[in-house]
């Protein structure tokens, strides 16, 4: 047997360094050719890195969250062949127990001690306190589980006389009737633990570009309401007469189509900020940022050329990018090269938000849930649907009265949303 060095390889031009976001594998596991070993996240992608011969891992040369410079040695294995060849290459190959350079040297496997049968000591009903340390979980068949649980009874303060330690009903029943002089046993009990989450991965990335954009960005957040009846009226008649290949319309398309239009008055709004050079790039090409919401954290996927898109191909577009980039097939392109950015949570979007500006834009539009409240029309009180704009603004490169003509452009095409539809 001899040791094979699997070093990190170049997985993108330019990238010189990547962060371990995921390992597939553990010390000790037989991995086969093209078994994925690891994932790791660049300022790019994120790429999986495959075995390229059988063997067994003996050393692993990262935790997850470490950044390895590529070239770097990232996984050591067992193979078939002469033993003198790990020393012909200069590569030592200690085993992964005994060796103090391992980052993830393996650990002793502590055996589980079991304890011994009770049955036969005389069984003391519950008098308070946990009688067993906390973290370790007890031992109940599901029957007993779920008595325990209808019974609103944390089973880890029930003390088990069955073989190691489990629980049994007749535990159950004692615990249910404690005897003369003892305590009734607690419902609720404080909890003492800390877990420790590393942030890695595409977390991180998050939580460097909001507090960059945070740090280095003056916010100006202007909120304003919308009455969307109207075009609530319009989306229902147009959902309910599309053709089979048009997707079903959210309410995002038209705001799209809204700020196609009142960035074509307001194009400084349309705009990425270079503070270093201290030069505002403004494009004519509208790139609209989708803020999505997966299950790996925030990615904003990119609707381009939004000013050539109808109402139907900005609907298409932000259908495919939202599934890209919750099942994990968006690209690196489709995640890059926005100039504006819309953030949305839907039904949860709360009353009031405040959005922090994709960095190095200038502007992004926040849409609030939408709620139906009594509006005046002056006479009477009228149930109208409405729904709050939150956006913020660049205030280096952005004044309020700018802000507030932009999204007050918005509000006038939303609530009138014949205009989109106008050429001027």
């Amino acid at each position: 047997m001899t040791e094979h060095v699997i070093r990190l390889p170049d997985v993108g031009e330019g990238v010189a360094e990547a962060e371990i976001v995921e390992w597939h594998v553990k010390i000790g596991d037989l991995v086969r050719e093209d078994t994925i070993l690891a994932a790791v996240m660049t300022d790019k992608a994120t790429v999986e890195i495959p075995s390229p011969v059988d063997g067994e891992i003996v050393w692993l040369g990262a935790e997850i969250g470490d950044v390895l410079a590529v070239g770097s040695d990232l996984v050591r294995l067992k193979i078939r062949g002469e033993d003198n060849v790990a020393t012909a290459k200069g590569a030592q190959a200690p085993a992964a127990e005994t060796a103090p350079s391992a980052p993830l040297a393996k650990r002793p496997i502590i055996p589980a001690v079991e304890r011994a049968p009770a049955a036969a000591a005389p069984f003391r009903p519950f008098a308070g306190g946990a009688p067993r340390p906390e973290g370790e979980k007890p031992l109940a068949a599901p029957a007993v589980r779920l008595r325990a649980r209808e019974a609103g009874i944390d089973l880890r303060q029930v003390p088990g006389t069955g073989p190691a330690g489990r629980i049994t009903h007749e535990d159950l029943d004692a615990f249910f009737a404690p005897g003369p002089g003892t305590a009734s046993p607690p419902r609720q009990l404080p909890r003492d633990a800390v877990q420790d989450i590393k942030v890695v991965g595409l977390r991180r990335r998050i939580a460097e570009k909001m507090s960059l954009s945070y740090a280095r960005i003056p916010h100006i957040t202007y909120v304003e309401e919308v009455d969307v009846t109207g075009l609530e009226d319009l989306r229902a008649t147009l959902n309910k007469n599309k053709q089979h290949d048009q997707p079903r319309l959210s309410i995002l398309p038209f705001l799209m189509r809204a700020m196609v239009r009142a960035i074509a008055g307001q194009p400084n709004l349309n705009a990425l900020f270079d503070d270093e050079a201290g030069i505002v790039h403004q494009h004519a090409g509208v790139h609209i940022g989708i803020a999505a919401q997966t299950s790996a954290g925030l990615m904003v996927p990119v609707v381009r050329h939004a000013e050539a898109l109808d109402l139907w191909g900005c609907g298409a577009e932000v259908i495919r990018l939202a599934e890209a980039a919750k099942n994990g097939t968006v690209t690196r392109d489709e995640l890059s090269g926005s100039t504006i950015t819309i953030t949305s949570l839907g039904a949860m979007g709360g009353v009031v938000t405040t959005p922090i500006i994709n960095h190095p834009e200038v502007a992004i539009i926040g849409v609030n849930k939408m709620m139906i409240r009594p509006m005046w029309d002056g006479s009477a009180f009228i149930p109208r649907k409405m729904m709050n704009l939150s956006s913020s603004f660049d205030h280096r490169v952005v004044d309020g009265f700018d802000a507030a003509v932009f999204v007050q452009r918005i509000k006038t095409l939303l609530e009138t949303p014949a205009l989109i539809f106008m050429e001027s």
